[in-house]
């Protein structure tokens, strides 16, 4: 793998539970990233799935420091960013940018195409002097493939692919090195998706981007990832290569989540196993002790509710298959159809 451009080491961000009106006490907190380490490298796209309220969306925020990180290390070419704030920040945000979830919500509907897309030069002028700028946001219309003649309208004259185009575009506008996703297509129709997946792998061709791609769709995920993260209460849980994890999975809720994903043929679908898992995701505010998958998991014993696994490849996993996984009872699993 090439060297990585962004490491996560160890990082943490509750959220505090306070009481009283006046006078308020920390009475517990919620957990919504508890001890992530993960790396990224250079022209890599990383994908990051789980269920709804796993942390997938907090850990965006938190890599791009719009939530301060509790305790642990982002690290941008070795550079501590969680820790850094006024102009140290503002330069390396200049290098990782975001595209977000709605693109109904994500555009200020009183600001022209134009003026959303050129707003970061606003905040980072050496990237494109003024004279320059107007030329610079139809051309990075251009890239997403929308009419440059679009520069004046506002964001409620375009449908929700289009909009999702724009914010791709603003994303661009400081030439970033890394882009974080946070679930950027689930708000579209699915043939809308598929084109803005594809631009996306496009442009990480043209501009030798790094992609975190955080979605709940695992088809989507492996279309675009090179490697995927799997997400349960806060912490990764598996990590792998897109084939490890999909052709190979190990821990009990990764096997669950391929075991859901739709199947178009009908023999596959007829002799594949359907894992169902019982009860609800335990609250973030009190995970559950040791692993955190135990309570929903049919392998569970003792041991899981004493020691939390660590995330490593099993011994008996080896060769190209052979990744990390946090369960003390990993065992690889085929899961028809999953591919």
């Amino acid at each position: 793998m090439a060297e990585p451009i962004l490491q996560v080491r160890d990082l943490v961000k509750h959220f505090p539970i306070t009481q009283g009106i006046v006078l308020k006490r920390q009475v517990g907190a919620v957990r919504a990233v508890d001890g992530v380490s993960l790396d990224l490298a250079q022209g890599e796209t990383l994908g990051i799935v789980g269920e709804s309220g796993c942390g997938k969306s907090t850990l965006a925020k938190v890599l791009m420091n719009l939530e301060r990180a509790t305790a642990g290390q982002v690290l941008y070419k070795g550079e501590d960013i969680a820790k850094l704030s006024g102009r140290a920040l503002k330069a390396v945000r200049r290098n990782i940018q975001m595209v977000f979830q709605d693109p109904y919500t994500s555009l200020n509907p009183r600001m022209t195409v134009g003026d959303i897309i050129g707003e970061p030069y606003e905040i980072h002028p050496e990237v494109a002097p003024k004279g320059d700028r107007r030329k610079a946001v139809r051309d990075l219309l251009d890239v997403v493939g929308l009419n440059p003649e679009y520069i004046n309208r506002y964001p409620h004259q375009f449908s929700g692919g289009q909009r999702q185009r724009i914010g791709i575009a603003r994303g661009l506008a400081l030439k970033p090195e890394v882009i974080i996703c946070d679930e950027p297509v689930s708000a579209l129709d699915v043939s809308v998706q598929a084109q803005v997946i594809n631009l996306l792998g496009r442009l990480q061709q043209d501009f030798e981007l790094s992609y975190m791609f955080i979605a709940h769709d695992l088809s989507i995920v492996r279309h675009i990832s090179d490697r995927v993260g799997v997400m349960y209460l806060g912490k990764i849980v598996e990590i792998g290569t897109d084939v490890q994890i999909y052709e190979h999975p190990t821990h009990p809720y990764t096997q669950a989540l391929l075991s859901a994903v739709p199947v178009p043929d009908p023999e596959a679908r007829a002799h594949r196993e359907r894992i169902i898992l019982q009860g609800d995701v335990p609250s973030p505010a009190n995970p559950p002790s040791g692993c955190r998958f135990r309570t929903r998991c049919w392998k569970a014993q003792e041991v899981c509710a004493r020691q939390e696994p660590p995330l490593a490849a099993p011994s008996w996993l080896s060769g190209a298959a052979a990744h990390a996984s946090a369960c003390h009872f990993a065992e690889e699993k085929d899961v028809v159809g999953a591919g």
